[in-house]
């Protein structure tokens, strides 16, 4: 199943990268941000003992290829579970190919590197299709081909909506399901539903580039695994986004 899922992808990389069309110049734009949460939330795990974090990162795009790293820092520590305050517990760096195949339908392919401060170093290859229809409905597949020893899949599907309460302010919506497939490393040596997520945000445009965020997620586990591994966690923050 493993070596299934990864020549897919893998094929889906080289012919999406074949098909690309030559860039004459190549033109980069992108952004950079920075928020503050009061806690590490992911895949309802809570990475930080419930502490406030930092996180930010740097998006660059050229085409329909995007680079990107992000990182958490602990902003007060956490005896109980050894986060230490102003320690970075985590530095990702992702390469992302993303185009629209039809008018309906959009893919995006890529690997997500995970540094992790403790722990052993990972890699996530994943695949998500997306529809531009009513409530943008999407399905993400992640493999973890690095460190995980078992099937190492793990699945969302999620929906959400946006629009504007104002000139230069918007409010967003979502919600997320998942499912993990022995994903043992990162999430859990089980076969079952994980976790759902609602959330919501907002973004004010303070100029044209610049942009400030608060957003709220709720989270929480379905199946008895899941329950076992995480509890039912909210997660709130504010950021602050640079266009450029």
């Amino acid at each position: 199943m493993k070596k299934m899922v990864s020549v897919g992808i893998v094929l889906i990389v080289l012919s999406l990268a074949v098909s690309a069309p030559a860039f004459a110049a190549i033109e980069v734009e992108g952004d950079t941000y920075i928020g503050v949460y009061d806690k590490y939330l992911w895949r309802g795990f809570d990475l930080s003992g419930s502490e406030p974090v930092a996180q930010g990162g740097v998006d660059l795009s050229a085409g329909a290829f995007t680079l990107s790293y992000w990182t958490n820092v602990q902003l007060s520590s956490d005896s109980g579970e050894g986060y230490k305050s102003g320690e970075a517990t985590e530095n990702d760096f992702t390469i992302d190919y993303s185009r629209d195949i039809t008018d309906l339908v959009s893919i995006s392919v890529g690997n997500i590197y995970y540094m992790l401060d403790g722990l052993d170093d990972t890699n996530e290859l994943y695949l998500t299709v997306g529809l531009s229809t009513v409530l943008e409905p999407s399905l993400t597949v992640y493999y973890d081909w690095d460190e995980a020893q078992e099937n190492g899949l793990y699945y969302t599907a999620s929906i959400g909506h946006s629009f504007d309460l104002m000139e230069k302010l918007s409010l967003s919506l979502g919600a997320l399901v998942s499912y993990n497939d022995e994903s043992d490393y990162a999430v859990g040596d089980y076969s079952d539903w994980h976790n759902y997520e609602l959330s919501a945000g907002a973004e004010y445009a303070i100029t044209e580039q610049i942009s400030v965020s608060p957003s709220l997620l709720y989270s929480s586990g379905i199946s008895d695994e899941a329950k076992d591994a995480i509890d039912s966690e909210m997660v709130g923050g504010v950021a602050v986004t640079l266009t450029f």
